[in-house]
């Protein structure tokens, strides 16, 4: 893809301006396409004032879900700019290492994170500028605008970022053009049309809020309803509400199951859902079967950010769907796929390995990290994803395992090298190996087994207390095992599946 990018948002403004484009389910209000495309205009001048307007600039964002961020990410492209909204569940510490690692030229932050926003600023030697202000700055604007669409679909137009298995966080690099083929892959596999409404609850600084939930549907013109965040009741109101008439939601599995425990579960009117789309974590057979009974459709996925949406269940076959549960389905438009086993040959049959993904939806790496990003892609511009699957006979897939120990808590990837990097610091501990484990709200959670050092005397609780203020809630164990000695083998290396194994033992049945 050549020549200039393609703007979804100015496309949509031309032909039918007066459509909603977005709901702010925060404040109520709505923006039709002309006023959003008229807003990123004008952030766009504003930006350009604000620091110097040079390629690849990077502006930081730190927010909760608001049509803000859509904004901001859409003016950065129409600069030639790069968007890298930050993960506001992180640390300070780790909020830092994001800034120092993606060098923004600005950083904008939602009033309840000015505080560290200003720290975090302040490091950098940067300026911070306030959502609020730049909210009504936007709207005191005045045209003509007339900005550029951008000249190269192919540079990079947003960073996500994303743990590593090091511990280190990378932030994968996003095209215009590369975005295109995934929300295209998502567009035909979830029958998303100019009528479509989504509901985003998801976190807008993962790929699934930012493009999934809501950069989808403004692709073809419909309508996306932000929320700040997942609350089930309020959720699953909103997916009832017939005014507000929600066709498509996007969650991870745990935010599903929560729904479906709801009181208001049975009352509430879901009939108008076209697709219930789930991805994160494998989908258990006997949800998607609860789901499909009540007349839902539950469709399950598979996609990373380093990907976009790769690979989906066919929505039009309900008798398929029932019959293959817990596939993620088959790959899309834009995707092949592969299996490969140790020594990287494509294996046969049903049998189990490494998915490998290749199509022009792919990243193309991982900003200011090239030794990682050599290490990701396989000849052939194979990515190697580190999960583990299998193909069966008609071709669908299923998720296995993780290559590596990383585990998702409540959709978020969360990697035992990285906390058990932090733990580490803490001086009463001798030796930590961290695992995850199952967990009936979040699918999984981490359990850290420690050592003492000499000397001191260790409470479990306590760790678990002080661990919430060195990392991020869902990175923090939720379960701590003091023990003599770590299991390792002759090699030294933590045997972690014997971790896991004794936790299971553990539990009550």
């Amino acid at each position: 893809m050549t020549g200039q990018i393609i703007d979804i948002i100015a496309a949509s403004a031309r032909s039918n301006g007066g459509r909603r484009a977005c709901i702010d389910l925060q404040s109520g209000e709505v923006l039709s396409y002309t006023e959003l495309d008229r807003r990123i205009d004008a952030c766009a001048a504003i930006l350009s004032r604000s620091v110097a307007r040079e390629p690849a600039t990077r502006i930081a964002m730190l927010s909760k879900n608001a049509p803000l961020m859509l904004v901001v990410n859409f003016a950065c492209i129409r600069l030639g700019w790069i968007f890298a909204p930050l993960n506001w569940r992180l640390s300070p510490p780790e909020l830092a290492g994001l800034i120092e690692d993606s060098e923004p030229a600005l950083l904008i932050a939602q009033p309840g994170f000015a505080g560290v926003g200003s720290d975090l600023a302040a490091q950098a030697g940067i300026e911070m500028l306030d959502t609020d202000a730049l909210s009504r700055s936007i709207e005191a604007e005045e045209g003509p605008f007339g900005y550029a669409r951008g000249t190269d679909p192919d540079a990079t137009s947003t960073l996500l970022y994303t743990s590593g298995t090091s511990g280190k966080p990378k932030g994968v690099m996003l095209s215009e053009a590369r975005g295109f083929y995934s929300l295209a892959n998502f567009v035909i596999s979830y029958r998303v049309t100019s009528d479509s409404v989504f509901l985003c609850d998801m976190p807008m600084f993962h790929i699934a809020g930012l493009c999934s939930a809501s950069r989808t549907v403004l692709m073809m013109g419909g309508t996306v309803a932000i929320s700040e965040g997942f609350d089930e009741t309020l959720t699953l109101r909103r997916l009832g509400d017939p005014e507000l008439g929600v066709t498509h939601y996007f969650c991870v599995v745990q935010m599903a199951q929560r729904l479906r425990a709801h009181p208001e579960f049975p009352a509430t009117d879901l009939s108008r859902l076209v697709a219930l789309c789930t991805g994160g974590a494998p989908n258990p057979r006997a949800h998607i079967e609860q789901w499909l009974a009540d007349g839902i459709t539950m469709i399950d996925g598979f996609g990373m950010s380093e990907t976009g949406s790769t690979m989906a269940m066919p929505i039009h076959d309900l008798d398929l769907i029932r019959r293959k549960a817990g596939s993620v389905g088959v790959p899309l438009l834009s995707v092949e796929a592969r299996i490969v086993d140790g020594d990287e040959r494509e294996v046969t049959g049903d049998m189990a390995g490494e998915l490998w993904i290749r199509g022009p939806n792919v990243t193309r790496g991982y900003w200011n990290k090239p030794q990682e990003t050599a290490a990701a892609f396989a000849p052939g511009g194979w990515l190697r994803t580190g999960d583990i699957a299998r193909r069966d006979a008609d071709g669908f897939y299923y998720l296995v395992d993780r290559k590596k120990d990383m585990f998702i808590s409540g959709g978020e990837n969360v990697y035992p090298a990285e906390v058990e990097a932090i733990l580490r610091t803490d001086t009463r501990l001798a030796d930590v190996a961290v695992v995850g484990v199952p967990d009936a709200r979040w699918g999984e959670v981490g359990c850290a087994y420690v050592v003492a050092a000499p000397g001191q005397a260790l409470d479990a609780e306590e760790l678990i207390a002080a661990a919430r203020g060195m990392m991020a809630h869902f990175k923090a164990p939720r379960h701590v095992v003091i023990l003599e000695a770590l299991p390792r083998n002759a090699a030294g290396k933590v045997l972690k599946n014997e971790l896991r194994a004794r936790f299971a033992a553990s539990e009550p049945a």
